[in-house]
């Protein structure tokens, strides 16, 4: 990771300690915070973009072979970016936004979605976790989550894909919509708050958006 993440976004209205987001690999931060300004939200959060320099190693949580014509395999770099997350990043953060006790949450699309996944059992003090269209289908991704418990106490996942995300050609990523269903009945069976929602359309449509609405969904639940 090339150094601290970027803070994007204070919380606009003073409160202390107000949760914060960090977007995994999020190039499209500012539209997810203009997306965020959009909704009938009132309640306030900060926004860091984490920048990812190589996406197949730095979001993978374990080495896989690629799944898609052309690509490239998965370096499974996922637990040291984690790792530096933890002992640099986040520490940044906090103290930029002068917010040491502040719930933090990772948020992520598609592979950093995953990445927000599996963060939550590797780092022990999320408050939860934003996965839109998460590639879940990653190989023994599922069976890893069943055979372990979170790292520490998440109270709040939300997931999403869009609709036709299923129907992929794919039959690695066909399993998307199951493997993301399991996921959520297993988060719920553990006493976490977890949400699935589907979207309108395909994997690529409205990102920002579909990013805002959990990043949303997540405040009501800190503000309730």
């Amino acid at each position: 990771m090339n150094g601290p993440a970027h803070i994007l976004y204070p919380a606009e209205r003073e409160r202390e300690n107000a949760p914060v987001f960090l977007l995994l690999g999020e190039e499209r931060g500012e539209k997810v915070r203009d997306a965020l300004g959009a909704l009938t939200t009132n309640a306030p959060c900060s926004l860091a973009v984490c920048p990812v320099p190589d996406w197949n190693r730095d979001l993978s949580p374990w080495p896989a072979k690629k799944v898609f014509k052309g690509g490239e395999d998965f370096g499974g770099g996922g637990d040291a970016f984690l790792a530096d997350l933890e002992r640099a990043v986040l520490p940044a953060v906090r103290s930029a936004l002068c917010a040491p006790e502040a719930p933090v949450y990772l948020a992520g699309y598609s592979l950093a979605g995953l990445l927000a996944a599996y963060g939550l059992f590797r780092l022990p003090g999320l408050a939860g976790a934003v996965c839109c269209s998460g590639s879940l289908w990653f190989p023994d991704f599922l069976a890893y989550a069943e055979t372990h418990l979170p790292a520490g106490r998440p109270e709040r996942v939300y997931l999403s894909l869009g609709d036709k995300e299923k129907q992929s050609r794919n039959p690695v990523l066909s399993r998307v919509e199951d493997c993301t269903l399991a996921f959520r009945d297993l988060l719920r069976a553990r006493g976490i708050d977890c949400t699935f929602v589907r979207n309108p359309g395909n994997h690529f449509q409205e990102p920002d958006k579909r990013m805002a609405l959990g990043i949303a969904w997540c405040l009501e639940g800190e503000a309730g």
